[in-house]
């Protein structure tokens, strides 16, 4: 067992050597991530103050640093997966690293226990009622911030394009909304926005796919974007440089007869080349237009049914920062659950970064099952 000294030592260096990597990869997403990670603490510390003001509990000590305790709980456990599943060869460089990630979601339920008895025994006479619904308060912040981020986390290890499209038209839809409806808006949308017309909801649904489809197109065409993060054995590093996924390559499509009949007349070419994630990119602009919006509505009946006007004033004019991302994190979930349903496929990459985590004997054992197979379907010649 090695002191407390050597512990920091190790962890200093296995600190250095982590970052290292990430800071050698092409572009890295270290800043992405990090940028990420306070914007979350910041939207937690907004909601968990509202409902600290809400519920008068100045009188209680304990509800605080209970919240941020389950908010550091649940940060561990969510990115806790993403080193297993994206820093799994380098962390198994590190015996410490090893042991965390084998026992990760042990660990992950025991500071939870340790969460739960410490609010258990915090309970006052009294005030049994409001403890309680800050206690769920807490757990609705950590549903809406914690794991919402983790979403971002995961979209940006699948590439950058799949963390700033998205971005982008929830911004795109946000301006263009509010133009056309200052400029056009006559037809109220919805109770919850009074400012909201029907005019500025088809204008900036519109204008989003339009485009999103044209910053789609461009960021096609740059490894930096399309690429996810890989572990390179023989560079030791993670890199953002790959052979492009088929969604980010060029296609052919032929036009539709009617168009094809037009476009003959014109002289052009009855087919037209593009690339497969413009078209994915149709269904995000669909999504951030139509489903987005609702991020805000509900934020804005948040706010009414506590009768506060932001959820800080971090930012002047414009309220806190929860004000500012309460589409976003909508948006990110979508984007994950769109890519684990209709992108994501096992690669061999990853099936290896898992094999590089088992014993060198787990692996030859695997390594001659494998070939075993191989040879047993006419794969490979005896």
């Amino acid at each position: 067992m090695c002191g407390v000294d050597d512990l920091s030592v190790e962890l200093r260096k296995m600190r250095l050597r982590w970052f290292g990597h990430v800071r050698r990869a092409e572009g890295g997403v270290l800043s992405e991530v990090e940028e990420t990670l306070l914007v979350q603490v910041w939207c937690f510390k907004e909601i968990i103050n509202i409902g600290y003001s809400v519920y008068r509990m100045h009188g209680l000590p304990w509800f605080r640093s209970l919240s941020w305790w389950f908010s550091i709980t649940s940060n561990y456990f969510f990115y806790g997966e993403s080193v297993a599943d994206y820093f799994s060869v380098i962390s198994s460089k590190s015996d410490i690293m090893r042991w965390l990630i084998a026992y990760h979601r042990f660990t992950s339920f025991t500071m939870y226990i340790i969460g739960f008895v410490w609010f258990v025994l915090s309970l006052k006479k009294k005030y049994y009622m409001r403890q309680f619904s800050l206690f769920a308060w807490t757990h609705v912040a950590l549903l809406i911030v914690v794991s919402q981020s983790y979403f971002i986390i995961f979209n940006i290890f699948h590439g950058m394009i799949w963390f700033i499209v998205p971005v982008s038209m929830i911004v795109i839809n946000d301006v263009m909304a509010y133009m056309f409806g200052f400029f056009l808006g006559k037809t109220p949308l919805i109770q919850l926005s009074p400012k909201k017309t029907w005019e500025g909801f088809i204008g900036g649904g519109i204008s989003t796919i339009l485009l999103g489809m044209i910053l789609s197109y461009v960021l096609c065409q740059y490894p930096y974007f399309v690429c996810p993060m890989e572990y390179s054995e023989a560079e030791d590093a993670l890199k953002y440089s790959c052979d492009a996924s088929p969604i980010f390559r060029p296609q052919e499509y032929s036009l539709p007869e009617t168009l094809a009949n037009f476009s003959a007349l014109l002289g052009w070419r009855k087919t037209v080349t593009m690339y497969p994630f413009v078209f994915h990119s149709v269904a995000l602009s669909l999504f951030s237009s139509v489903i987005g919006p609702f991020g805000g509505f509900f934020a804005s009946g948040f706010k009414r049914a506590f009768k506060i006007k932001d959820f800080g004033d971090v930012i002047p004019g414009h309220g806190g920062m929860m004000d500012r991302f309460d589409c976003q994190y909508l948006m990110a979930t979508f984007v994950t659950v769109y890519i684990n349903t209709f992108i994501s496929e096992t690669s061999p990459q990853k099936l290896l970064q898992k094999v590089y985590m088992l014993k060198p004997e787990q692996q030859l054992q695997l390594y001659n099952m494998l070939q075993d197979s191989l040879i047993a379907r006419g794969i490979l010649q005896p």
